[in-house]
């Protein structure tokens, strides 16, 4: 092709750079669907470890499958006593998500055939990150808290488990549902930068924690799995429902971002935000923080009188932030829930990637000088 024939697209935007067969997105529509299956569908009716079936296997499992499947992921809960060793030595200050990367690239260390990349190898190791994943989180939490670290109970599904772990003790089913909703709605999304990351670091054929790391490493910055932190931030800088105007039309006439409004894709409400608004407002009201509930609303209402006609709306991360806070999470444990969801959808792009791969290798448009003479250092 020659240099006349290529286009530039800043970031990628509008570019296909692969083909999955895992989530569609309609962001004029507002429409999100899991292998044709719409998230409102999965959400009220389906579990977190069915949805990872579906999209690792492109179809609903039988019931005899989901259980073998559940029960395959239970048996893999645990961390080695290496790894809990390596937790406990860690700074108490240290921030999650960097302790979740390093972690998860430690796990190959502790994997006899950690560069094995036949398709079923990566689902191997695929379960085996999503099913410790949770532990790496709660027992790096209770560490810093200066607590023991808690055990998973294989009894328990991924979201109980992860809960439990967390808090020394068993979850409400309000709040296990919450989460599983939480998971679901944020398993897959076509190819974010994250899941960009991933494929194109298997792409090299190098090995599945490499790729899973190099996501998280993505998901870290606030333009992308951050993004809830942001929102709770803001929630807690407005005094009451009756201060979200003023607050917001300040922030709007300074120019500052409203986080948790926009998205790259959609240009109508983000359906996963549809979804996590009645869960946030159900949550709210069990757990004694409906006036965050509130200013949530608030601040939807205001957003929408000023920017829906540009096509701004709340996306994922603004009422997430509210379902996580009523679950009790600490703030910087926000964008962690990201992560373990989004190992289901970031591990099912590896082996979409791995069963068909060709290496990523774009290219730049040069935009720098040409035959620019060499001076010597001394007439510099």
């Amino acid at each position: 092709m020659s240099t006349a024939e290529k286009t530039f697209s800043k970031g990628l935007e509008g570019v296909i750079a692969a083909q999955t067969e895992m989530s569609f997105i309609n962001g004029t529509e507002g429409i999100l669907e899991y292998v044709g299956i719409a998230i409102g569908d999965l959400a009220s009716k389906s579990s977190f470890e069915e949805t990872v079936f579906l999209l690792w296997n492109k179809r609903l499992p039988s019931r005899s499958e989901l259980e073998s499947f559940t029960q395959s992921l239970r048996a893999n809960y645990g961390l080695c006593d290496e790894m809990i060793t390596q937790i406990k030595s860690l700074p108490t200050d240290a921030e999650p998500m960097h302790v979740i990367r390093t972690m998860i690239s430690m796990l190959s260390l502790y994997d006899t055939n950690p560069n094995e990349n036949s398709v079923e190898a990566a689902r191997e190791k695929a379960l085996n990150i999503l099913a410790v994943t949770p532990m790496i989180v709660a027992a790096f939490d209770r560490h810093r808290r200066g607590l023991e670290v808690v055990a998973p109970d294989a009894s328990l599904g991924f979201a109980a488990n992860f809960l439990y772990m967390l808090n020394g003790e068993k979850p409400t089913d309000a709040m296990i549902r919450a989460f599983d909703i939480c998971m679901i709605t944020h398993a897959d999304h076509g190819l974010n930068n994250s899941t960009f990351a991933a494929r194109v670091v298997i792409s090299t054929l190098s090995d599945v924690y490499s790729a899973i790391t190099a996501a998280v490493g993505s998901l870290r910055g606030p333009l992308h799995g951050g993004a809830n932190e942001g929102v709770m931030k803001m929630l807690n800088l407005i005094p009451s429902v009756d201060d979200a105007e003023d607050h917001v039309m300040n922030m709007i006439k300074n120019k500052e971002r409203i986080m948790g409004f926009g998205h790259r894709v959609y240009k109508s409400k983000d359906p996963r935000a549809s979804e996590l608004m009645t869960l946030a407002k159900q949550l709210a009201d069990d757990t004694g923080n409906m006036d965050l509930y509130l200013k949530s609303n608030a601040i939807e209402n205001i957003m929408e009188r000023e920017y829906a006609s540009k096509g701004i709306y709340p996306n994922v991360d603004f009422y997430s932030a509210t379902t996580y806070h009523c679950i009790g999470l600490k703030l910087d444990l926000f964008t962690p829930m990201f992560v373990l969801a989004r190992i289901a959808g970031w591990s099912g792009h590896v082996i979409e990637q791995l069963g068909d791969n060709r290496l990523f290798r774009p290219t730049t448009d040069y935009v720098g000088p040409h035959a620019a003479p060499y001076v010597s250092i001394d007439d510099r």
